[in-house]
């Protein structure tokens, strides 16, 4: 369908612009300030809210295989178009874990017919699978994914000589959970001992704790300079670790350093790291367990100036459900994840909402800086001949998260309860209006991302 949008405020390239804009098989057709003229099948009047490029998601935990009770690639990529993302990367620690080129193309053959929106998955290194992963095709797959910290699942990558020959013969961008396997074992022993089963509020803060990151961090940087690796650090936690990272900017599809070279090690913040802190365990407790954990409020607020200062490039989520009866059981027992695709362009805009990042930046940190980083094919931009990845927003429309409108399949939310002050109207996945009012069309399911690399 030809889609006429008319009326609207384009956020796009640290700009926002009153204009029209017309989708054609699939694409941005055109974006002018006077289309109203121009045939479509259904013309829709913004009436002056904002349009957006999706959210690009680059690290999600949908479940399958495997894992299905607690989550689906279907239901997970609802929830993440209903919150205005559409495209996400998917991690390799699913069931059997993605391990082989033929496991990996399974999911894109799981993700082809039930994912509404856009979609690429990880492969995933092990101790011992690295002549599967240098098989990776380099412009179809968004990266490797190395566990530097075990996290969830049996996925952790800690034999010497393997991490250094990933570094060193990765064929692309090599993505990195970065906590201490060590340190984090040690001090699990050490509170275990110290509290048996009554421990205090934000245990999972002091476990998994800065020094854990830094030092993991930290090692990664290491090994990456030394082989000039392309290498991302996911869910930054810590303030401490934003000293690692250099200023960076978007320049002709490339991430780049002040002087003009490719910026090789970049990182992402995730929104539960902006928006939750310590305190709130005393309020959601295992909720908000998660890997790396919610950490003191000094280290959101550095983490959010490092995303200004463009040391942080990308926000992401880190979306890893678990059901319900599984967050209720005990400390020691709890896995650690929570859902949050549905709300993560939410919370960024309830964050310019409160003046702590502008709409633009939101823009490009969560779609612009995306598509460059992991080298996007067409997308991530409001830009003629792009695919038609978008997302209309009111920000004058106070939305409550309430657990009936949840598309997550656990059907919980560490943010029920919350009141926002905008709301997601419409979300279109490569050109097809995927959601309108609370309604989908699945109708047409989403596509492979595609990537420019040499």
């Amino acid at each position: 369908m030809k889609y006429l949008l008319l009326n609207c405020r384009l956020v796009n390239e640290g700009k926002i612009v009153p204009g029209d804009l017309l989708i054609a098989d699939g694409r941005i057709s055109r974006i002018g300030a006077d289309l109203q003229h121009v045939a479509a099948d259904k013309v829709i009047d913004a009436g002056g809210r904002f349009l957006l490029p999706g959210v690009i998601d680059d690290q999600v935990h949908f479940r399958e295989p495997g894992l299905t009770h607690k989550a689906t690639i279907a239901t997970e990529a609802r929830a993440a178009v209903a919150g205005g993302t559409t495209s996400f990367m998917e991690m390799p620690n699913t069931v059997p874990n993605t391990l082989t080129q033929e496991l990996l193309e399974d999911k894109y053959r799981i993700a082809a017919e039930s994912s509404v929106a856009n979609y690429s998955f990880y492969m995933g290194a092990s101790n011992d699978n690295l002549a599967e992963v240098l098989k990776t095709p380099v412009n179809d797959v968004c990266g490797i994914k190395v566990f530097m910290g075990s996290s969830t699942g049996n996925m952790l990558v800690d034999a010497p000589g393997v991490l250094e020959r990933l570094f060193a013969e990765a064929p692309m961008l090599i993505a990195t959970h970065c906590e201490d396997e060590a340190t984090v074992k040690a001090r699990m022993a050490l509170y275990r001992d110290q509290y048996g089963e009554n421990v205090p509020y934000n245990i999972h803060a002091l476990i998994r704790n800065e020094e854990a990151c830094i030092k993991s961090s930290s090692f990664a940087v290491e090994l990456a300079r030394r082989n000039n690796t392309r290498l991302h650090i996911l869910h930054i936690s810590t303030g401490d670790e934003t000293g690692l990272f250099e200023t960076g900017y978007r320049r002709d599809g490339r991430i780049c350093l002040a002087n003009g070279d490719e910026k090789r090690i970049t990182a992402e913040a995730c929104v539960h790291h902006l928006w939750f802190d310590a305190e709130d365990y005393r309020r959601l407790g295992n909720l908000i367990k998660c890997n790396p954990s919610i950490k003191a409020r000094p280290h959101k607020e550095r983490i959010l100036e490092a995303v200004l200062q463009d040391r942080i490039d990308v926000i992401a989520t880190d979306h890893a459900p678990h059901t319900r009866e599984e967050k209720a059981g005990h400390y020691w027992q709890a896995p650690s994840g929570l859902p949050l695709v549905q709300h993560a362009l939410p919370v960024m805009l309830e964050l310019a909402h409160e003046g702590k990042i502008s709409l633009e930046r939101v823009v490009e940190k969560t779609s612009h800086a995306v598509a460059d980083c992991f080298q996007i094919r067409e997308r991530g931009y409001l830009r003629e001949g792009y695919w038609a990845d978008l997302v209309l927003v009111d920000l004058d429309a106070a939305t409550r998260v309430e657990e009936k409108d949840l598309q997550s399949k656990c059907g919980w939310s560490p943010f029920t309860g919350t009141d926002f002050h905008s709301k997601i109207t419409h979300t279109w996945v490569s050109g097809h209006l995927a959601y309108a009012d609370g309604r989908f069309d699945l109708s047409r399911m989403g596509r492979r991302l595609a990537f420019n690399r040499n």
